[in-house]
Formats: structure tokens, sequence, C-alpha cells
């Protein structure tokens, strides 16, 4: 097998998500054999830096041993079983040592399969709750402006981004999207924010049941950042207008803001805290809603309709949740968010040069993703630097004119210098001489 014959299959036999594939004529689908660490390689011995974690999944690289370890562990038990009326002990424990890590705050744990799902649950949830509460009319939510939480019919409703909401606009319940606070727009952008949320939760409590957050980075919108002091007064009048929060941290938590969730950072518990993405470290689809006893207990009924009416085939798979839970071990055994925030000065020497470059714009970093703005008119400014990267044995994928960088954590200093300067020859190639 060499990569032009599984191209040609590919090509004919597989829709590839988010992708036009018409442009794939003249820039082929990279065909990918096998993993190793940060790198990708190809059929034909090519090699490439995952410099976006595959989607932001593969925390600790590709093909970890020990995540691999404990998949053979589990194969050997049980492959799955549904978890309506069963369970098993790698869900079990799961729960439990997330629970753990919100301090017990957030002792229950649905399980789903991807990140929009979880988002699915969260906003099912929330306003079931309001109805077994008595409030019927509680099922409105409020999503941030360019926000992305997921690309099915309820998350496309929090999600203000208009690729995906145009074409499905028809179908869509339609969310208040408040602005941004996004740092690049200044100080003043926070507390817009925060009295364009006052306000409506003012006049519209009654009819909310809540608030959907990416808590400190909208990924999507291009790396966003905000303020943790943002986030706590959200929380703030959420609670005072009994409003939930519904923390979506699928691409922010885990370790990538600097905590293992992002929403420590604020000081608060959210009602609601979406997870998946590097759950599993990449290896198989999970995702969760973690919540409180207080939602719990709303559902907890002998009247089988005020239970929460959701289910997935594959909810919480045995091997899956095994997975996780190496994901965990790693994060314990190898003291992973100490040892990021101990690289981050090393980091920032590497990056100097990037900062300095003249078409580099609002350069940020926080925990272990970096992101920046180039100036480029270019309309194909992303997928031109896509193809300049892979030539310089880089995967990038920018969001519009924003590069950003979210690697496995397993990165050396080695290889992030390689990030960096395959980041400069591709911005050389993509820019137009001065």
């Amino acid at each position: 097998m060499n990569n032009q014959d599984l191209l040609q299959r590919s090509h004919a036999a597989v829709w590839h998500p988010c992708t036009q594939m018409k442009w794939h004529e003249s820039f082929p689908i990279i065909p990918i054999q096998r993993g190793e660490g940060v790198w990708l390689y190809d059929y034909d011995g090519r090699r490439y830096l995952d410099g976006v974690s595959s989607w932001w999944v593969n925390l600790f690289g590709h093909l970890n041993p020990r995540i691999v370890a404990a998949l053979h562990a589990q194969l050997g038990q049980l492959e799955h079983v549904m978890l309506a009326g069963f369970t098993h002990e790698p869900v079990v424990r799961l729960s439990e040592r997330l629970s753990a890590l919100t301090k017990r705050r957030l002792g229950h744990c649905f399980y789903g399969s991807d990140g929009a799902s979880a988002t699915e649950m969260a906003l099912k949830m929330s306003a079931h709750f309001w109805r077994n509460q008595g409030q019927p009319a509680k099922t409105g939510f409020i999503a941030l402006a360019n926000s992305y939480h997921g690309e099915t019919m309820g998350a496309l409703g929090v999600t203000d981004v208009p690729l995906f909401r145009e074409a499905y606009a028809p179908l869509i319940k339609n969310s208040v999207i408040l602005p941004s606070p996004d740092s690049r727009l200044g100080a003043d952008a926070a507390r817009f924010s925060l009295e364009a949320l006052q306000r409506h939760l003012q006049g519209h409590h009654e009819q909310t049941a809540a608030l959907i957050v990416e808590p400190l980075i909208q990924a999507a919108a291009g790396m966003v950042f905000h303020d943790a002091e943002f986030l706590h007064q959200a929380h703030r009048l959420c609670q005072e207008y009994s409003v939930h929060l519904i923390a979506d941290e699928i691409a922010v938590g885990f370790g990538r803001t600097g905590t293992f969730f992002a929403h420590e950072q604020a000081a608060l518990t959210p009602d609601f805290l979406c997870l998946s993405k590097g759950i599993t470290g990449g290896f198989l689809p999970l995702s969760l809603v973690m919540t409180t006893d207080e939602v719990y207990q709303a559902f907890y009924d002998d009247q089988f309709g005020r239970g929460f009416l959701h289910s997935h085939s594959y909810t919480g798979n045995t091997l899956a949740c095994s997975a996780a839970m190496a994901v965990l071990d790693i994060f314990e055994e190898d003291r992973v968010i100490e040892v990021n925030r101990s690289r981050q000065s090393h980091f920032a020497v590497a990056t100097a040069a990037l900062r300095a470059h003249p078409a580099v714009l609002n350069f940020r970093q926080r925990g272990m993703i970096w992101a920046f703005e180039v100036a480029c008119e270019r309309a194909d400014f992303s997928r031109a630097f896509h193809q300049a990267a892979l030539r310089h044995e880089l995967l990038l994928r920018p969001i519009g004119t924003t590069v950003y960088f979210m690697p496995p954590y397993t990165i050396s200093d080695a290889e992030f210098q390689h990030l960096v300067d395959a980041t400069l020859g591709s911005l050389d190639i993509c820019l137009p001489e001065s």
C-alpha cells in the first residue's frame, strides 16, 4: 500500500468531515499509516508533527503505550455492555475519580459518545430539571458570540458560527447570543458582556434555563481568551437569577488551560460540566456530563417520565472508560499539570522569534495553548498555510487567519522548536513579499 492507492480508494468511498471534497481534487488528502508520539507517518514515509493533537484529543501523543496496555487488559474481560440496567467496574471507577477531581461537588456522571452529545445532554438536563421543578417555561438558553458547542441540532442552537448554522437555520431552535468577552477587544469587552447578561436575565430569567460557556477560551472562535473574573461574575449572575451555568470544557478541560479543569481558575462549580476530546487520549470516543446532587435528585422519582430520557448505545463503553482511567493515571503519576507549568519559560524562549514576526498579531498563551493572528488579506490563507506547514513536516489547521498550537503534552523541547521553526517557514511561504 502507498499514499496514492489509499488516496484513490478513500476519495471514492469516504465523505470527510468539515471538508469541501471538491477542493481535494487539487490538494490531496493525506493518508496516514501510523502514529508515534507527536508524529504522524504516511504510507510513503513522510512525517508530520501533530501540532493540534488531531482536533485536540491526543493529549499524550499517538499510540501511548500506557493507554494501549490498559485497553489490552480490558479486552480480555469485557468489551461492552448496555448501561441501562447494568453497570461495570470501569465506568464506576472513572465516575468516582472524575467526581473526586471536582472535590465531589459534581457527583453524577452521564455518558455519551462525543462532544456535541455532551452539549445536547446538558441542555436537555437543564430544561428538564426546571420542568420537574414546576417551572416549565424555563426552556431558553444563552450563549456567547462566536461560541461553538457542536453541530447537532441542539448544539447548533447555542453555536454562533454562521458557517455551521446557516445551512440548517430552519431546523434550529435559536438561543440568545450575547457579546463575547474577547480579551483582544480590550478591558471593556468583559464588562459589556456581563452588563448584557445582567440586562437579559433581569427581563427573561423566568424563561431562561441556562447560560453555556467555554471557560477561559472560545476555541473554535479562533482561540478567543477571556479572564477568570468574567466567568466568576457570570456564575454569580446565574446564581442570582436562578439560571444554570453549563461549562463546556470539551476542548479546554484536562489541563489545556493550566489547571485540570478550566473553571477551577474562576473558583466556581458549574451546574453542568461537559467533557470529551482528550478524556481518552485520542483512543476512543467518549463524552460525559457531570452534575450536582441537586440536579440528580430532581429526576429521582417513581414516575419514569421524570427521569432523564436520553440514551446512547455505547454509553459508558468499557474500553473507552479504561482508556480514560489510563489518561487519569498519567496525569497523576507524571504530575502533568505541574510539569507543563515548569516548561512554560522554555516555550516562551522558543516562541520569541514568532512573537517578534512583523505579521504576527495578538500573540497569546494560556496553559498548553498558543495562538496569534496573521496580518494577511489572502482569502485562502488558512488552506495555504496548512499546505505550507505540511511541506515543513507540521500539521496545523488555522481558523481563518488565527494560527494556534495545541500539541500533545509529551512534545519535547526539540519538537516544540520544530513546531515554531516550521510555522515561521510556513509564514514566509504564505505571506506576500513586502
